[in-house]
């Protein structure tokens, strides 16, 4: 299990990640104080409050998260 953190700007940052996410074999949770949420739900992560920096939980092995955390950095620098 590994976490990192995320500030989304916009409701399309939103978007691709949830995309991103839903392409995953594996589980993925967003979290922001007591609230938790499927990554691959847009509703769920939508529902969030997004002004403030939420945590990402990967569960799923080291070598793949680095892969969702590397590619999805390419995918937001674009």
């Amino acid at each position: 299990m590994q976490t990192f953190k995320i500030k989304f700007h916009t409701p399309d940052d939103i978007k691709r990640f949830v995309d991103f996410a839903s392409k995953k074999d594996f589980d993925i949770d967003v979290s922001v104080g007591h609230y938790t949420v499927d990554a691959k739900s847009i509703l769920g992560v939508m529902q969030l409050d997004i002004s403030k920096e939420l945590t990402v939980t990967l569960h799923c092995t080291n070598e793949e998260s680095k892969d969702f955390y590397d590619n999805f950095q390419n995918l937001l620098d674009r």
